[in-house]
């Protein structure tokens, strides 16, 4: 499906069929996770979904969750989206993430004929002229949405000092309000890095010795499709350095984005 097959050319995301039940389910989940360390949190997700949890994997704190997945003893998944346009280094750390723990990365793509569509239709960059949605929405979002249509829960690597604008409300673990699991039944989202800072996650992959993107070694804190990201100077938030043309307000990619 491409945009102009809904009215507008804007695609509707479906949400999942939850209910009150499903809410206050997690309200009580929500509750029993005070006080827990996100080691201890990512382990009580695992033992409660299994292999039907999926953990995002793209970058820094989302190789810390796959350490404490690792650590926990429980069967989990990963997967990564690969927009075709990420930078050579993040597709070598891929590789290098894999081996590491000896996983396998479920690697999902975009529909062939929707890239095709918008690139001859608006051209590579169109996103310096008029936003990076429609682009992230056909590599990024349908991708997602696709995917995790199979499972009952996923896991992100989200916290809130990474941006104020958009992230400072979200929670240890809700019901996700963008995307539907399994069957179209509500999905949990799980997030245990919420409260840590940048410095807490950095300071966690150098003591455990786990392998990072070198990009970051150059300045990238936030590291995305290699048009859309660039290195940060010190002491500026660490989303400045994604879509930086657009405000703070709008630099997300829609997979968080509620609604």
């Amino acid at each position: 499906m491409t945009p102009a097959d809904v009215p507008g050319g804007k695609r509707k995301a479906p949400t999942g069929a939850d209910t009150p039940a499903d809410t206050h389910e997690v309200a009580d989940t929500l509750a029993g996770l005070a006080g827990l360390d996100p080691q201890q949190i990512v382990a009580q997700a695992l033992a409660r979904f299994g292999d039907e949890l999926a953990i995002a994997f793209s970058g820094a704190e989302d190789v810390l969750l796959l350490h404490y997945a690792r650590q926990s003893g429980h069967p989990f998944r990963v997967f990564t989206l690969d927009t075709g346009r990420l930078h050579a280094e993040t597709y070598r750390y891929l590789d290098t993430v894999a081996r590491h723990f000896g996983i396998r990365i479920e690697v999902c793509f975009p529909e062939r004929n929707e890239v095709e569509t918008l690139v001859r239709r608006k051209g590579l960059f169109s996103f310096f002229a008029d936003g990076h949605g429609e682009c992230c929405e056909i590599r990024k979002v349908e991708p997602l949405r696709r995917y995790l249509a199979g499972t009952r829960a996923w896991m992100t690597g989200q916290r809130r000092d990474q941006n104020p604008a958009t992230r400072a409300t979200i929670d240890p673990v809700q019901l996700d309000a963008r995307f539907a699991g399994r069957d179209g039944l509500a999905l949990w989202k799980w997030n245990p890095l919420v409260e840590r800072t940048q410095a807490d996650v950095w300071d966690a992959i150098r003591a455990f010795g786990i392998p990072y993107n070198p990009l970051h070694e150059r300045g990238f804190i936030s590291i995305g499709c290699e048009p859309c990201t660039r290195p940060v100077l010190p002491g500026q938030p660490e989303r400045e350095g994604r879509w930086w043309w657009e405000q703070a307000e709008k630099q997300e990619c829609g997979l968080h984005r509620d609604g």
